[in-house]
């Protein structure tokens, strides 16, 4: 297993990362988990949550904000290879067995369930509760550079010198979400793995809403 403790970094563009233990037992979780492209960017999620939280002023428990995102991605790992569950679902449910384990409130595990399993639900996060708005404005400014003009040229720099993008990184993270889905098609239905398995796979066959209201057995 990774030694977190050996390469962990105390503070990013301002923004501390927490070294409890709560948050390095969720690092060496999923680095042990997952690949470095998708703990990268679990990384720099968190410092660009962080950093909406102190532009708009909203009060975020770091350890709760930096456990969603280092199991944001978790439902992609070798450990959920049978699951037929959403990715996203699988990684709600890993996270809440994990801060279970550390005594966490009722409130604060339906908090982080939520985060995860909306996170790539468009136009949901942003009406919820201040962690799950956080968490998914953090992965849409490192997947899409949602609002990139927010964070200075000089905050940019240093989350990337911290956690580089590394080459490739967008084919990189594309295929490493078809992997950890791929087995489960039908589990795509209405989100954005479909749009990755389309890309990924030539045999994936999208399921279609209106077909399946237009093939329902009503006799109308």
């Amino acid at each position: 297993m990774l030694n977190v403790h050996a390469v962990r970094l105390v503070e990013v563009a301002g923004v501390g990362i927490p070294q409890t233990p709560l948050a390095i037992a969720a690092a060496q979780a999923a680095h042990a988990s997952l690949p470095a492209v998708v703990t990268a960017h679990a990384s720099r999620v968190f410092v660009f949550a962080a950093l909406a939280a102190r532009q708009e002023r909203v009060a975020c428990e770091p350890d709760t904000l930096y456990v969603a995102a280092m199991y944001t991605n978790m439902g992609l790992s070798a450990a959920y290879a049978h699951s037929n569950l959403r990715y996203e679902i699988d990684g709600a449910d890993a996270a809440r067995a994990f801060m279970q384990r550390y005594g966490a409130s009722a409130s604060v595990l339906d908090d982080v369930w939520c985060a995860i399993a909306l996170h790539t639900t468009p136009g949901l996060p942003a009406h919820m509760s201040p962690l799950t708005r956080l968490l998914s404005s953090g992965v849409r400014a490192d997947l899409f550079a949602a609002n990139l003009d927010t964070w200075t040229q000089a905050e940019r720099d240093q989350i990337l010198a911290a956690w580089p993008r590394g080459i490739r990184f967008k084919e990189r993270m594309i295929e490493a979400i078809g992997r950890g889905v791929g087995h489960r098609p039908m589990s795509t239905f209405g989100t954005v793995s479909a749009d990755v398995l389309e890309r990924v796979d030539p045999n994936f066959c999208r399921t279609n809403f209106c077909g399946l209201i237009l093939g329902s057995p009503w006799n109308d």
